[in-house]
C-alpha cells in the first residue's frame, strides 16, 4: 500500500468514529501497530494535504496531536521524528520537529517547581482547618461550584487543574484566561493540550502564544494553525524562535487566501 493509500485508510478509520477521544486513541493504536516506515510515509502525506488547506485532512490532523501529544506517546514520536529527517520527510517533519531550545524559550522563573512541592492551599476556609488535601481538591475540581471552580484552575497541582478542565461548568474564557496567564506554567500548559479544550482556535492560539509552553507542543499546534493565526504567532517576539520559524514555514505553504472578484464586493 502506497503512503496516499494508507493516509486514504487513516482518513477513513478516523472519521468513522464520532467522538475526538476515541479518534485520538485510535490512531495511538494503528501508530503502535504500523511499521514505522509505513506510519511515516501516511502521516508525511496528510500533512502535505492538510498544509494545502484540505478540509478533511485538517479534522484528521486533530487528531493525529491530540495523539502524539498524549501521554505516553514519546516512543512514537522519537522514531517518527527520526525517520522523518532520514527520509526528508519534510510536511511530517514541520509538525513533530524538536525545535531547539534557546533562552527566549525557557520557561520563566518559578514554573519550574514541582506540584509536590507547592504548598496546599486552604481552597475557601476560614475556619482556621487544615489545608485540603490533593485528593479532596480533586473531588472538588468535579464540582459545580464557579466560586471553588475558580479557585481550583489556580490550584498548584496540574492533576487539579486536568480534573477542572473536564468540569462542565468550566467556560471557554476560564481556559483561555489559564492559557495566557504569565508566567505560565509549563504542566498546566500541557493540561490544556491534552484537554478536549484544544480543538478551540482560541486556546490553540493561546497556547501557541504562551512562551511557557512546552516548544515540541507548540510546534504541533502550529500545524493545526490557520494562516491569519500563523501570521500571529510569527510576529510575537514572545514565542521561541524556533516555534516563529516554524510557522513561517507552514505560512509559505498554505495556499494564497482567494479574494472576491470586483464584482462580488457591490
Amino acid at each position: 500500500m502506497n503512503p496516499r493509500d494508507r493516509a486514504d485508510a487513516l482518513v477513513r478509520a478516523t472519521l468513522s468514529l464520532r467522538h475526538p477521544a476515541l479518534r485520538a486513541r485510535n490512531i495511538a493504536t494503528l501508530a503502535r501497530s504500523w511499521p514505522i516506515e509505513d506510519l511515516a510515509a501516511a502521516l508525511d502525506a496528510l500533512c502535505e494535504r492538510a498544509e494545502q488547506a484540505e478540509a478533511i485532512a485538517r479534522e484528521v490532523l486533530v487528531a493525529v496531536v491530540d495523539a502524539l501529544n498524549a501521554e505516553g506517546m514519546d516512543d512514537v514520536v522519537a522514531p517518527l521524528r527520526e525517520r522523518a529527517r532520514a527520509e526528508s520527510l519534510l510536511a511530517l517533519d514541520r509538525l513533530i520537529r524538536l525545535p531547539g531550545r534557546s533562552i527566549e524559550s525557557a520557561p520563566p522563573r518559578g514554573t519550574g517547581r514541582r506540584p509536590s512541592e507547592a504548598p496546599l492551599r486552604s481552597l475557601g476556609r476560614d475556619d482556621g482547618a487544615r489545608p485540603m488535601t490533593l485528593g479532596e481538591r480533586k473531588w472538588l475540581a468535579r464540582r459545580p461550584d464557579r466560586t471553588m471552580i475558580d479557585q481550583l484552575l489556580r490550584d498548584p497541582h496540574p492533576d487539579v487543574v486536568g480534573r477542572c478542565l473536564r468540569n462542565p461548568r468550566v467556560i471557554e474564557d476560564d481556559v483561555v484566561r489559564l492559557a495566557a496567564a504569565r508566567p505560565g506554567r509549563s504542566d498546566v500548559l500541557v493540561e490544556i493540550a491534552r484537554s478536549a479544550w484544544v480543538h478551540r482556535p482560541r486556546v490553540r492560539l493561546t497556547l501557541a502564544l504562551n512562551p511557557a509552553t512546552p516548544i515540541e507542543i507548540a510546534g504541533r499546534i502550529a500545524g493545526l494553525l490557520v494562516r491569519s493565526e500563523l501570521a500571529i504567532v510569527a510576529r510575537s517576539p514572545g514565542v521561541a524562535a524556533s516555534v516563529r520559524a516554524v510557522c513561517l514555514e507552514h505560512l509559505e505553504r498554505r495556499p494564497p487566501v482567494e479574494r472576491p472578484a470586483s464584482g462580488d464586493l457591490h
